[in-house]
């Protein structure tokens, strides 16, 4: 339920109402726009007389929430959420660039890359420590040491560090060595470790599920928000579906609903995605058309050699060639990097 207050409605209005609500044990978020004000009431609503609340002169109208999910809803946040990342935002009108290697290999490799990145304009250094692979024998990354490596390559080149955490247990130290935590999709619905980020204010990168539906995509955040963390940036990195000539069926249109529903920033993952490094500039140049807030890109010095995902990610030349075309996409649909 959301409440629109008049405009002019003096603070000492708004507590009043407030503290009758909290007493029906409704939570009540506040939000102060330049023309109006609202309420955003979280809760069982089944307990606020309607008739009760309109006889608040400062009440303008009541309006029923349909959608489960309500911090993440732009109905109670008619703005852009916009999320600091390090010394870079998500969500403003400046998009965000996340590039970097699947996997952090040796301390060469990602400090090599991440300054090649840097060059062509990036904003944010993606690299994983942690890796989940279908297969247990795969490999499964350099873990605490590629934490210390993206640390190493974040003081060379000043790139804030997203990377994708796996156990509850490493919350702590993801909080302290990383900008920026990402939820891979494997771990989308994983309930126990979204409440804990809850408890964080760290931003948290959360990928779609494998087949989630997005409304499931926006409960998972809504997970992450109701615990206290408001800092969640949504990526879209493809669903499966039944085509199999891509590794996933990227889903653009996804962008467009969550844009109509959300607040939140949400990027694309065009790697992927697809699974294909070809297929990587163009989907990125569509992504960046309809209108997300950036792009998380797999950037290789060798991808013929990388120990994963080789096959979709692109050279750093492929890379400096692909934010040339998403500059000039960029700048046709009112944004800049």
């Amino acid at each position: 339920m959301i409440i629109v207050l008049r405009q002019g409605t003096q603070q000492q209005d708004i507590d009043k109402l407030t503290s009758i609500l909290v007493t029906k044990g409704i939570s009540v978020n506040p939000m102060f726009g330049s023309d109006l004000t609202i309420l955003g009431l979280i809760g069982d609503t089944s307990q606020v007389d309607p008739a009760q609340i309109e006889s608040f002169r400062c009440v303008e109208r009541i309006m029923k929430v349909a959608e489960p999910f309500k911090k993440a809803n732009r109905m109670f946040h008619p703005g852009q959420s916009v999320i600091k990342v390090g010394n870079t935002e998500v969500g403003g009108r400046k998009l965000s660039v996340m590039a970097g290697p699947c996997s952090v290999e040796s301390k060469e490799q990602i400090t090599y890359v991440a300054q090649e990145v840097q060059k062509a304009g990036a904003t944010v250094l993606r690299g994983g420590a942690f890796k989940p692979r279908t297969s247990p024998y795969a490999f499964q990354g350099l873990k605490y040491e590629g934490l210390r490596l993206l640390e190493e390559a974040r003081a060379a080149t000043g790139l804030p560090i997203v990377t994708e955490i796996m156990s509850p247990y490493d919350i702590e130290i993801f909080d302290e060595k990383v900008d920026c935590i990402q939820v891979g999709a494997r771990n989308m619905q994983n309930f126990d470790l979204l409440r804990l980020l809850g408890q964080t204010l760290k931003p948290i990168l959360l990928k779609r599920g494998l087949s989630s539906t997005i409304e499931e995509w926006l409960m998972s955040a809504e997970y992450i928000m109701s615990g206290g963390n408001p800092n969640v940036i949504l990526c879209e990195r493809g669903i499966r579906t039944y085509e199999t000539y891509t590794r996933n069926t990227l889903d653009l249109s996804a962008i467009l609903a969550v844009k109509k529903l959300s607040h939140l920033p949400v990027i694309v993952d065009p790697s992927h995605a697809t699974g294909k490094f070809w297929m990587v500039e163009p989907l990125a140049r569509a992504a960046i058309a309809v209108g997300a807030d950036g792009v998380m890109i797999e950037v290789h010095n060798d991808p013929a050699h990388a120990l994963c995902d080789g096959a979709q990610s692109i050279r750093p030349e492929l890379f400096s060639e692909v934010m040339d075309d998403i500059r000039k996409i960029a700048a046709v649909v009112g944004r800049e990097i």
